[in-house]
């Protein structure tokens, strides 16, 4: 089913302030949850705030926290989040980021303590329309095995990349796995099989069982070592950036809370060559010739505009089971 989108804010900005959310911070968070499941990323938007409500309750997200600043060394800062909302603690980052790279060039603000942020290419889009480039990810609890072992030790540590352009930002928002846990679920949830292996069985063997790959907890990385170094890197750089929590840490507390997180912001030089230099980069890669001819080459980030458009004219697409629960709450 479909609703609007303002009616999906709306609800979701009720359910905050009856949890003693500040309205500002009720309103801010729902827009972010709304706008997730209008472009598509359902897994961090609709279907994911109910356990957002849940670690409201136990204490885990803090609604009243503010991050403090620790450290600043000219155009890197460091940050406690306090273990407020990971999606206020966010915005709040990349906006300092970019305060700093409109002085120096480019921005680093490192944060520990913080929460889940959802949708991670938030606030990469969030970068983009404010001009600059932006490079965010995080770390996360162990759900990903390395290379060469059965047992997770490594986060589905999550990478965004934006560049800012004039006929449609580029946005690339990846997990370092083939399939993040959230879309293996929602593959599940809807009985479906994965497109391409996503993980392996119990039994060691590639699957596109979503079922059987979260039974073992043996999701495959991308580029199967390359996706593992990648992980065990984003790790290593989020936590002593931020000299907060690894991914070992974080696994050790028992709920997926106290994450480290990176916010990198550049300005672009700002000119008729640059803005030529995408479209021609962009133009050269559509230019492929095309599997099937119904299915165009995509740049990251215009699907997303895609959707975007299309849920906007037509509604938000929902569960409608788990719209009944969150509006249950």
């Amino acid at each position: 089913m479909r609703i609007p989108f303002k009616q999906l804010k709306a609800e979701f900005k009720r359910i905050l302030i009856s949890l003693d959310f500040p309205e500002a911070k009720a309103a801010l968070c729902a827009k972010i949850f709304a706008e997730n499941s209008r472009d598509g990323v359902y897994t961090h938007g609709l279907n994911r705030f109910s356990t957002f409500v849940t670690h409201i309750k136990q204490g885990v997200v803090k609604p009243d926290a503010e991050p403090s600043l620790i450290n600043a060394f000219s155009a890197l800062e460091q940050w406690d989040g306090n273990f407020g909302p990971g999606i206020l603690n966010a915005l709040f980052c990349m906006d300092r980021a970019t305060e700093l790279a409109g002085m120096n060039g480019i921005g680093c603000v490192a944060i520990k303590n913080t929460n889940h942020w959802m949708r991670g290419g938030t606030y990469g889009w969030q970068a983009a329309e404010a001009g600059f480039i932006g490079i965010n990810f995080t770390n996360t609890t162990a759900n990903v095995a390395p290379w060469g072992g059965t047992t997770p030790t490594l986060g589905n540590n999550p990478l965004v990349i934006a560049v800012p352009r004039k006929g449609g930002h580029v946005v690339l928002d990846m997990a370092v796995s083939q399939f993040s846990i959230g879309k293996l679920q929602q593959y599940k949830s809807y009985g479906d099989l994965l497109p391409v292996p996503g993980g392996y069985d119990e039994d060691g063997n590639l699957s596109t069982d979503p079922a059987a790959i979260l039974a073992s907890k043996r999701v495959l990385p991308v580029g199967f070592w390359k996706g593992s170094g990648l992980a065990l890197l984003l790790d290593l750089l989020a936590s002593v950036l931020s000299q907060g929590n690894s991914t070992k840490k974080v696994t050790d507390r028992g709920i997926e809370s106290g994450v480290s997180q990176i916010f990198i912001a550049i300005k672009p030089q700002s000119d008729e060559q640059a803005d030529e230099l995408i479209e021609e980069i962009l133009n050269f890669t559509k230019s492929s010739q095309q599997i099937d001819p119904d299915k165009p080459v995509f740049y990251p980030g215009e699907n997303t505009l895609k959707t975007r458009h299309k849920n906007d004219a037509e509604g938000v697409l929902v569960d409608e089971k788990i719209w009944a629960e969150v509006r249950a709450l």
